[in-house]
């Protein structure tokens, strides 16, 4: 073999090994408590610039694919008519809780199992 046709087939292999992996779903941490937040109707309000919106995501890892999030940024008259002032706001049954919420919070507002 060529030393051209080595380093082809090495990085033939590396893309394979690449898109498995990113193509890959590996379930979250949180999984089961974003789904019951979301069967339970609680809504996250944010935009992408919002730190605090940032580090709300991150609590929940992989698992915030499930949470029902609203982006102020593109949803703006949703945001309106939910009278969102600031960000991140929840609201879970009805009520209104704004700022980052400890996922313990979260748990004991709507009822599920962290």
């Amino acid at each position: 073999m060529t030393l051209r046709k080595v380093i082809l087939f090495f990085l033939f292999i590396l893309i394979i090994s690449l898109a498995i992996n990113g193509c890959s779903n590996k379930p979250g941490e949180y999984d089961t408590f974003a789904q019951c937040l979301n069967e339970k109707g609680a809504v996250m309000y944010g935009t992408e610039w919002c730190s605090h919106c940032q580090n709300q995501k991150k609590m929940f890892g992989n698992s915030f694919e499930y949470i029902n999030y609203v982006d102020c940024d593109f949803q703006k008259s949703e945001c309106d008519k939910a009278g969102i002032r600031g960000y991140p706001t929840w609201v879970v049954d009805g009520e209104k809780y704004p700022g980052e919420q400890p996922l313990s919070r979260l748990a004991h507002l709507s009822g599920c199992e962290l």
